[in-house]
């Protein structure tokens, strides 16, 4: 949807209301089963364990997406779900990949009415720009997921929670177990307060877990399948090293910006989100930190190797983990007490005594679409169409003192700075810069710090004029205003609706 040039979130809110939810800003206390003092919490099969959960058409499930890609849970429990006869569920997983494509028909069925999620991709997420579903997804960040989760806006009844690692009191861990996944940080708040959970394993270990992620209290009943997944899929996708030029020109712009930054100190903490550019910040960032003798207390977010690596050799003090990207971090997570798991809850929602982004110093954020007043798209395409996730973006952009959005300034012939963004997901108040290959755009709007000066250098300019030099390159694109039904509605981590989508091609 083009949404016009960059009003203010308040602007925006008044389009459409938000989510209507009684319960705002209050705790939803967990509520169990009893459980009877001998009784085993292991059933026999999927189809015994959903019985027994009490599950009835028109009910809330939930998953997590530890792993991504290769995610087999979520196929496995909704198509035995459907083959059940239930109908009218509500999916509210964490977040969807293009693995979850085969569940497409399920929406056309009537057995997956709505959901509410961090992002969908491939045939999912076409579908559901196509309007497949009567109502409007519900485009969460991970902080506002975790904050819907304990107010009551997502009301879970049944979470199935893929454990790499269970024992018979229910225990889970991520690893070990051929299905390591590591963190579980997107699990926690579904066991802590949905109505029944559900752990699925592929790993029931004999005795008792020494270590866990949640509690044996918080879990049901446990059912055995023969595989979780693919693990190798975790990393997948946008969570490697580029090795660009383009990117990595990109990387070293932003690590000499946050070196000459105020929040370059010892005892700065950071975030880097996925994408290319954004991972191979660490690497340049990391020399500067050396030749300078400057330490990070903490790195934040998903995590892959190269934060692994600045740990191991004592660059950071800590890590603070909500999910693993890749076997080296999931590894580093298992051995290592500097390296801690943490709930999204305690990661990002705003309901919490202190979120951990709102501690950030810097966060390096990637982008699909940035438009001139710094509004950030990652959630459609060009063409509307639902092919991302929010995750913690707008989460870490709100907290941070520094939030920097990078990417190559043109992507697919197209240009990365837009008169208006498809879809605002991070809104442009909570944008320090754009960093590009092409220039360095700061707003001078950003509350939290003062723009650099930009004289003497060629890179550091407005947005207006990164604009026009990369349309300078790739012409100015057609603009469009779509004017379809509302076929999703993204809200802002406190709640509110940021903005909608439209069903694509509709103009």
């Amino acid at each position: 949807m083009s949404t016009g040039s960059a009003p203010s979130g308040d602007a925006r809110r008044k389009q459409v209301p938000a989510p209507s939810s009684d319960a705002r800003l209050k705790r939803v206390p967990a509520r169990r089963h009893y459980h009877v003092p001998g009784e085993s919490k292991l059933l026999g099969s999927l189809e015994e364990a959903i019985k027994a959960s009490g599950l009835k058409d028109g009910d809330t499930i939930s998953f997590h997406h530890h792993l991504r890609e290769g995610d087999a849970v979520l196929n496995l429990v909704v198509g035995t779900i459907a083959r059940m006869g239930y109908r009218d569920i509500r999916l509210a997983p964490s977040s969807l990949n293009a693995v979850n494509d085969e569940i497409v028909p399920l929406l056309h069925e009537g057995v997956i009415t709505s959901i509410t999620t961090s992002g969908a991709r491939g045939e999912l997420g076409r579908a559901i720009s196509d309007g497949t579903l009567s109502t409007p997804v519900v485009f969460r960040s991970h902080g506002g997921r975790a904050r819907a989760i304990e107010e009551g806006s997502i009301a879970i009844d049944v979470a199935f929670l893929a454990a790499p690692a269970c024992d018979s009191m229910g225990n889970i861990s991520g690893s070990p177990g051929p299905s390591s996944c590591g963190s579980l940080g997107y699990a926690m708040p579904d066991a802590e307060f949905a109505a029944c959970v559900v752990a699925v394993t592929d790993n029931l270990v004999p005795g008792i877990l020494p270590a866990f992620s949640i509690p044996g209290h918080r879990v049901d009943f446990i059912v055995r399948t023969d595989t979780l997944g693919d693990p190798a899929k975790i990393s997948a996708g946008a969570t490697r090293i580029s090795r660009s030029p383009t990117d990595l020109l990109v990387a070293s712009r932003i690590a000499t910006l946050i070196r000459s930054s105020p929040v370059y100190r010892d005892g700065f903490s950071m975030q880097f989100g996925t994408g290319g550019a954004s991972l191979a910040v660490a690497r340049y960032l990391a020399d500067h930190m050396r030749q300078d003798g400057v330490k990070a207390s903490f790195v934040l977010g998903g995590i892959t190797a190269q934060a692994v690596e600045m740990l191991e050799q004592q660059m950071v003090g800590c890590i603070f983990d909500v999910q693993c990207f890749d076997a080296t971090a999931i590894k580093s997570l298992a051995g290592n007490p500097l390296h801690r798991e943490v709930s999204a809850s305690h990661y990002a929602s705003p309901n919490t005594a202190g979120a951990l982004v709102d501690f950030l110093d810097v966060v390096v954020l990637p982008a699909m679409e940035v438009d001139a007043e710094f509004n950030v798209n990652v959630l459609t395409g060009s063409d509307g169409v639902v092919r991302g996730a929010s995750g913690g973006h707008s989460d870490a952009a709100c907290g941070a003192r520094m939030t920097i959005v990078a990417g190559p300034a043109i992507r697919g012939r197209l240009p990365l700075v837009l008169d208006r963004v498809k879809t605002v997901i991070t809104p442009g108040r909570d944008v320090a810069c754009v960093v590009t290959d092409q220039g360095i755009a700061w707003n001078p709007a950003f509350p939290r710090m003062r723009p650099p000066s930009s004289k003497g250098s060629k890179e550091i300019m407005s947005i207006t004029e990164l604009k026009s030099r990369i349309e300078r390159l790739t012409g100015v694109p057609a603009s469009s205003v779509a004017t379809g039904p509302v076929v999703g509605i993204v809200e802002a981590r406190d709640g509110s609706t940021m903005d909608v989508i439209r069903r694509a091609g509709e103009r």
